[in-house]
């Protein structure tokens, strides 16, 4: 019989020794997995270092590129012309605009009550009429020079040359010339062709001091500082031929200009700009029709100088910096002008000579809001001053209404695209004493072609 004791033990221990060598190789294999893991994480995060370092030796050498990019833009001549404007194909447009005007005074009359007749202003003809149509061509000359050329068409058959220039684009260190027919550089809104208008009308302010516009034939410079902050300067002299100048066959300038622009951003959704402007002039023989103290249309003439200072302000707003959704606009300009010299009262008749001074402003507030793409509303009023006239002499034979002329307009206008654009304005014209204007406008602006991009 074989002894049971003995027997199990041995059974039990070559039991546990298998068991164990199983269990250590178990423990080995899983060893060596994870260690194999681990090697490869190792070789996987090398490789992707190694990755975004090659990436980003490309990107420093991309962005010094990029600097030195700017820094040759940044020396590079001046680019005069807007945008849109193919380099040597012309870019020609042609903008088509009429209105139809409900007005309860009679247009014929229109005078701003206290201010010297201006030229051609006034709300224009009852009905149906044509409003003032342009057809644009500009172009590049060559490398370095730019021309244009508009063309208005006005709804009484006539028309005239609004602008004819030519101007550099081959200067260096922010300079810029322009030589021909232009609109002058002061204030906001007389850079501003019709058609860009938010209003219809131009404001009361620009139609008493500067005829609606002032267009000159002379020589513009301006300057672009190389700063953050957008400064630019400028100056002209030209032939005066527009008011409050008057035309003239005697050699030299006739009239002169300077003005400054400043503006920047703040943040992203707000930009501004701020200027000042100062006109002088020396008109002769100045001519205009006025109703004296008796009741009757005598024609005086004014010889002197004349000078007239414009501060104006402007500020936009756009959610995140796109206009496109909503954006507002709020504008103003101050205008101020000083005269002097001699006054001829029935100058065609019995002239009366006599000393003639004046000091008079206007000013003008508005806004303009995009409350969704294609539709905007406005809001404009605007004041005029009398301020002192003195006709020496002449005081008993001439009117000097201590009156205040004040308009009020208010439009919204509709876009379907940026071609074109319909309107709406209600307006209230006190410019004449008693007799207030109350006036409906519907207005279509429609631009055919290739068109360059607006001035801020």
């Amino acid at each position: 019989m074989f002894n049971k004791t003995p027997c199990a033990v041995a059974i039990g221990t070559a039991l546990m020794v298998i068991f164990s060598a199983d269990v250590m190789a178990a423990d080995s294999a899983e060893l060596q997995k994870i260690h194999n893991e681990i090697q490869q994480l190792k070789e996987n995060y090398e490789a992707r270092i190694q990755s975004l370092e090659t990436r980003l030796k490309d990107a420093e050498a991309f962005a010094a590129k990029a600097d030195d990019k700017a820094s040759q833009v940044a020396s590079a001549p001046v680019s005069g012309p807007p945008s849109g404007a193919n380099s040597f194909n012309p870019a020609i447009s042609l903008v088509l605009s009429g209105t139809y005007s409900n007005l309860s005074q009679d247009p014929a009359n229109y005078r701003i009550t206290g201010y010297v007749p201006s030229g051609d202003i006034g709300p224009g003809k009852r009905g149906f009429s044509l409003a003032e149509s342009e057809l644009g061509v500009y172009a590049n000359i060559d490398p370095d020079f730019y021309g244009g050329l508009n063309f208005a068409m006005h709804p009484d058959n006539t028309a005239s040359v609004e602008e004819a220039f030519v101007q550099t684009i081959g200067l260096k260190r922010g300079l810029t010339f322009k030589a021909g027919r232009y609109f002058s550089g002061i204030g906001y809104l007389n850079e501003q062709h019709a058609h860009v208008w938010d209003f219809v009308d131009n404001p009361l302010a620009y139609q008493a001091f500067l005829g609606t516009q002032l267009g000159e034939d002379g020589l513009q410079v301006k300057w672009l500082a190389p700063t953050d902050t957008y400064l630019e300067l400028g100056a002209e002299i030209g032939r005066g031929r527009s008011f409050p100048g008057s035309d003239r066959d005697k050699n030299g300038a006739g009239a002169s200009t300077i003005f400054a622009h400043a503006g920047g951003d703040v943040g992203i959704n707000q930009s501004w700009r701020a200027g000042l402007s100062f006109l002088q002039t020396s008109p002769q023989n100045r001519q205009y029709s006025v109703i004296d103290a008796a009741g009757d249309t005598v024609k005086n003439a004014f010889t002197g100088n004349s000078g007239l200072w414009i501060a104006d302000f402007v500020w936009k707003y756009a959610p995140n910096g796109d206009p496109a959704f909503s954006n507002f606009k709020l504008q103003g300009e101050y205008l101020r002008r000083r005269e002097d010299g001699n006054l001829a009262y029935k100058v065609d008749t019995s002239p009366v000579i006599s000393s003639y001074a004046s000091a008079q402003s206007g000013w003008y507030v508005q806004g303009v809001y995009q409350f969704v793409p294609h539709w905007r509303v406005g809001l404009r009023t605007e004041r005029l001053s009398s301020g002192g006239v003195d006709y020496g002499v002449n005081n008993a034979n001439l009117l000097r209404p201590d009156y205040i002329p004040t308009k009020n307009s208010v439009m919204v206008d509709y876009s379907p695209s940026e071609f074109s654009r319909l309107r709406l304005q209600l307006a209230q014209d006190k410019s004449r004493q008693g007799a207030a204007d109350n006036q409906v406008f519907l207005q279509y602006i429609m631009s055919l072609g290739a068109h360059g991009a607006h001035i801020y």
